[in-house]
């Protein structure tokens, strides 16, 4: 199946190296991260997993919750979590979903239908489960990004990118390229100039179709 901006995602019940879980169950209420890895053990997705647990004052600060994905065994993500806190010097308190069978790869559209795994394979048989999802608390799909094995992915962005899809997400706003939070935002072309003003108060005409105001904090 496809999964595209705005799709409901599946919802499926998987298996974590903290125990079963259901992903509708799991976002809940809250905006979610799910973000998938092709193999344990592996240098770069390493790295990625600390930087996930080294923000964890910023997901909870959010109200975010954090979902990892990896191709492979539950008893390998618990040992590979050991390497990941001993690098990053920060707990990896979030659960990792245990894809050997590539359920969870499928369903979100990393890989395809008839996707297995052969004996002695290695990270680049899986090579495309390398995406961050952004879910919203409908369920949602909000944002999604997908990065090369040979590419860390910038967790600083995808903590930006969380603010800007909480900022405009049901509000006729938009962020305008490299916005981070407390810089003026964009808005929507649903709202006309006087309703604008109505709303905002003043708003800087930068282009009859580029209308900013501040953040409405």
């Amino acid at each position: 199946m496809s999964l595209r901006i705005n799709d409901t995602i599946p919802n499926l019940t998987v298996e974590t190296d903290m125990g079963s879980i259901n992903l509708h169950d799991f976002v809940g209420d809250s905006y979610a991260i799910f973000f998938s890895h092709p193999k344990d053990f592996t240098p770069v997705c390493t790295t990625e997993f600390g930087a996930v647990a080294q923000l964890a004052d910023e997901w909870d600060k959010r109200g975010v919750k954090v979902l990892g994905i990896s191709v492979d065994g539950v008893e390998d993500h618990k040992k590979w979590k050991g390497d990941i806190e001993s690098y990053a010097g920060a707990k990896a308190g979030f659960p990792i979903v245990a894809d050997s069978g590539l359920e969870m790869a499928k369903a979100f559209d990393m890989l395809p239908a008839d996707a297995y795994l052969p004996d002695g394979r290695t990270p680049a048989h899986t090579a495309t489960v390398r995406s961050v999802f952004i879910i919203g608390p409908d369920k949602k799909l909000r944002l999604t990004m997908t990065y090369p094995m040979s590419v860390g992915r910038n967790f600083a962005e995808v903590l930006r990118a969380v603010d800007a899809v909480m900022k405009t997400d049901g509000a006729p706003l938009a962020t305008p390229a490299n916005w981070t939070p407390g810089e003026d935002v964009i808005v929507a072309l649903s709202v006309s100039n006087d309703d604008a003003k109505a709303k905002y108060g003043e708003v800087n005409m930068r282009l009859p179709y580029l209308r900013t105001i501040k953040d409405p904090a």
